[in-house]
């Protein structure tokens, strides 16, 4: 029997329908940590059409934001990707949500070695570009001055002081592309960034599948527990160079991390489509629950356990996040 992983909102709305509560509150784990689950979007335009996952009428930035805390207790920020945050859009976030409701942030393009879009750059930034960088549509780190480069992370920090400060602060996912793959220039890479970020936990995601293969797996999981940073544990479709496989491995006593990033193989690579297109699959509930013995057992050597799906296409990431918090909670919760 084929299952049908892009079955539209309505199925994936009555599949919801049983477990709606079931992500509200943070899930304890008997002998271990508490784990969170949500999603790695609350605003993806498919996501808040009107009755796809908020209610009829939940139209303002503010509505939605305090429906989803209400019905998730963490989110990943995906923005922060695209544009660096501003504190009074923290400061916005604060005030909406419930004092125990987490964030975790995307570190920005630049920070992780991409390229961003000029326009999109803080006009302060801007100024001091030569014409020439001024004129190209998207630039990377290494095109600036270290100064500006400095001041890159300088405003990523300012623009989410207010959600360190109030204790809503999460980590910081540093996703680094299929091109960044093991090497001591790529791990001295990650050591700078996390040497900028201290003080905040963060987290490591790599798209190279050879940070993982036979010859680097043991390396590479050591060097992240030696400096306390997460190892985002991920599902994803296999199979090509950017494949990270389903490691299970904490590296951190303080997080773990495992981000859903549906199984589409045929849209892993696309170009010129949206993230939403492009992690478009609703999982079924056998291939969750694949992933509840080994959430369970990050759950216990960790403190805090963060269960994030990102197949933000409509109501998708929002029904899973339920259904495997009901797996979650049915196994010895």
């Amino acid at each position: 029997m084929t299952i049908d992983h892009d079955p539209g909102s309505a199925t994936a709305s009555a599949r919801a329908a049983s477990v709606e509560t079931a992500a509200a509150e943070p899930i304890e784990i008997p002998g271990g940590g508490a784990i969170r689950i949500g999603t790695a979007s609350w605003t993806d335009p498919t996501m808040i059409a009107s009755g796809v996952f908020y209610p009829v009428g939940a139209s303002t930035a503010e509505e939605r934001l305090g429906y989803y805390a209400a019905t998730f207790p963490v989110v990943e920020v995906d923005a922060t990707y695209y544009a660096l945050p501003a504190a009074r859009t923290a400061e916005l976030w604060v005030e909406r949500t419930p004092p125990d409701f987490i964030f975790d942030i995307k570190a920005h393009a630049l920070m992780t070695g991409q390229g961003t879009e000029t326009k999109r750059l803080p006009k302060s930034i801007r100024d001091e570009l030569t014409d020439e960088l001024r004129a190209k549509p998207r630039i990377y780190a290494k095109d600036l001055p270290a100064e500006l480069q400095d001041a890159v992370w300088s405003m990523f920090r300012d623009g989410l002081a207010p959600l360190a400060e109030r204790g809503q602060l999460g980590s910081i996912l540093l996703q680094y592309p299929r091109w960044v793959f093991p090497s001591s220039e790529n791990r001295a890479t990650i050591e700078d960034a996390v040497e900028r970020l201290d003080g905040w936990q963060c987290a490591v995601e790599f798209r190279n599948g050879s940070w993982l293969n036979d010859k680097n797996a043991e390396r590479t999981i050591r060097f992240l527990a030696d400096r306390g940073i997460a190892f985002v544990m991920v599902d994803e479709p296999q199979g090509f160079k950017s494949s990270v496989p389903p490691v299970t491995a904490v590296t951190s006593p303080h997080l773990a991390i495992v981000r859903f990033h549906g199984r589409n193989a045929a849209t892993w690579e696309a170009k010129g489509i949206t993230p939403a297109e492009r992690f478009r699959y609703l999982y079924s509930r056998d291939e969750l629950g694949e992933w509840v013995p080994r959430i369970r057992q990050a759950a216990s050597e960790a403190r805090e356990t963060h269960v994030l799906m990102n197949n933000c296409y409509a109501n998708y990431g929002t029904t899973n996040a339920r259904e495997i918090a009901r797996l979650l909670e049915d196994i010895g919760g």
